[in-house]
């Protein structure tokens, strides 16, 4: 099933990749751009708050002042915060389907996912305390509507729709309520967002600048073809036509067709099958990542690269002369490897048993160089290339021949770059090919970046100076990109091919 939801969400992505290229693709910062937007309704919201009055005539009018004398700015403002709230909750409903269709969800992701889903009810919140404010026909009916719906709860002792059955009951007391709650809220939003991603090392709550940027543009250009509008005074006599926000007003159709508690038991089953999915559909966990002391200086490399902030350095008790050594939470550990690749201790190149400061249980770092080397053995040709690829990405092995050799790791993270040099010495390969998840959307979320600022020498354990870079080449590529890394493959050989004819040029123009 979900490998048919994952082929189904590359199929989508991939429509997007041509206009915004992978690593813009909006698809791969779903996350990123709901904190955005979560930014640019803060600040427009601020703006208008400036300018807001409080109480039951002063709030509509405050509202229509910013509409229509202030049009160039508070009217366009009031029209981006309108369409910034509303992609908002597209863009958050967006990266849950997302995670969900592409089974992020489960194990150590089990705090990210419930967290989010709990997070939908405060963005729902503060969307409707905010039609409140306006106090025009459409938050006359927002109030009305939601009084109803919570007023079935046996909490309250009566009815709270009472409270709006004529016009004389609505004080500006209530109004300043409903402000200092749309204040309220959101900060309270912006706190279990911060929870949301405390267990990710080195979130992403910024888009790519191309992505900011367009999406504002898109919101003031919305903004000033569609701008937002009151719908006439609030009037409890009023009974009429409303136009709703389906964004935030869709559930509002299900109390009116059914029932309010209808409506309470459809929220509470959804609510708690989306919050019970990580242990539904669980899997069998992988076994955490293993300390080896004996061979770990206590860098803190694996604490800094690991996704997830499952390894954390505590004070060394082995007596060894270092002061620090990781401690893995068990719980949190995603099986990756990406630590193992941050190891200094990495080396293919060490005599007898090779032992990392870390290892993969199931994958130890033995059995990789010893499968590379039976790799290089069966390679013929005068353009030999190994591949190193991602259990995530491409499936590598489609690539291999007499002359391509293929290793698929969990994490192409998981790749020390002592092993790209380990795969030339004594030529036994002419060149590596690295293949990873696509740009943007790494299984893992850092494996490629880390990957490759280790092989540009940007990031420690660096690619040694004597690997010439030409030797080396990178490819991001999902399941159905095989025709990408086809071409890598070809670019490569051809790089490899030119250095070579020049290199035998240059020898015989040398000859006496």
């Amino acid at each position: 099933m979900y490998d048919q939801l994952r082929r189904l969400w590359l199929r989508l992505e991939d429509a997007f990749s041509t206009p915004f290229g992978q690593s813009v693709n909006p698809w791969y910062h779903l996350g990123a751009i709901t904190f955005y937007l979560f930014w640019v309704v803060a600040v427009s919201g601020a703006y208008l708050y400036v300018f807001y009055r409080t109480g039951v005539r002063e709030a509509y009018q405050s509202v229509e002042n910013l509409t229509n004398i202030q049009w160039y700015a508070g009217g366009i403002m009031r029209s981006v915060h309108r369409y910034a709230s509303d992609a908002m909750v597209l863009a958050m409903l967006l990266h849950l389907a997302r995670n969900f269709g592409t089974g992020r969800f489960r194990h150590f992701r089990w705090f990210s996912w419930v967290s989010g889903v709990l997070l939908i009810g405060f963005v729902y919140a503060c969307g409707i305390n905010g039609y409140w404010l306006v106090w025009d026909r459409l938050g006359q009916f927002v109030a009305v509507a939601t009084t109803e719906w919570l007023g079935w709860l046996p909490i309250f002792s009566e009815a709270l729709e009472r409270n709006f059955l004529v016009q004389a009951n609505v004080s500006d007391r209530f109004f300043t309520l409903l402000s200092f709650a749309h204040v309220t809220l959101p900060l309270l939003l912006l706190l279990f967002m911060w929870l949301h991603t405390k267990r990710i090392n080195s979130a992403e709550t910024f888009p790519p600048k191309e992505l900011a940027i367009g999406t504002v543009l898109m919101l003031l250009v919305l903004s000033i073809l569609r701008p937002a509008l009151s719908q006439g005074p609030a009037d409890l006599r009023f009974v009429g036509q409303i136009h709703p926000d389906w964004f935030f007003l869709a559930p509002y159709a299900v109390l009116y067709a059914a029932s309010p508690a209808v409506l309470w038991l459809l929220l509470a089953l959804l609510t708690a099958l989306f919050l019970g999915l990580p242990w539904m559909l669980r899997r069998p966990p992988k076994q955490p990542i293993e300390v080896h002391l004996d061979n770990c200086n206590g860098c803190s490399q694996c604490a800094d690269d690991c996704p997830y902030s499952a390894i954390g350095m505590r004070p060394r008790q082995d007596g060894r002369p270092y002061e620090w050594q990781p401690v893995v939470q068990a719980d949190l550990c995603a099986s990756c490897g990406i630590c193992v690749g941050s190891c200094p201790f990495s080396m293919p190149f060490r005599s007898g048993t090779l032992v990392s400061g870390l290892e993969l249980p199931g994958l130890p770092l033995a059995v990789v160089r010893a499968e590379t080397d039976r790799a290089l053995a069966t390679l013929h040709g005068s353009s030999r290339l190994i591949v190193y690829g991602c259990d995530h990405g491409l499936d590598v092995s489609a690539l291999r021949s007499r002359a391509v050799a293929a290793i698929s790791l969990p994490c192409i993270g998981m790749l020390p770059p002592a092993f790209v040099d380990y795969a030339l010495r004594d030529g036994r390969a002419q060149g590596v090919l690295i293949v990873g998840c696509r740009a943007g959307d790494c299984h893992f979320r850092l494996g490629i970046h880390w990957i490759e600022q280790r092989l540009d020498r940007r990031r420690a354990p660096y690619l040694r100076q004597r690997v010439a870079q030409h030797l080396v080449e990178l490819c991001w590529a999902g399941a159905p990109d095989e025709d990408r890394a086809l071409d890598a493959l070809a670019q490569l050989r051809a790089r490899i091919d030119t250095r070579q004819d020049k290199s035998v040029t240059a020898a015989r123009t040398q000859t006496p």
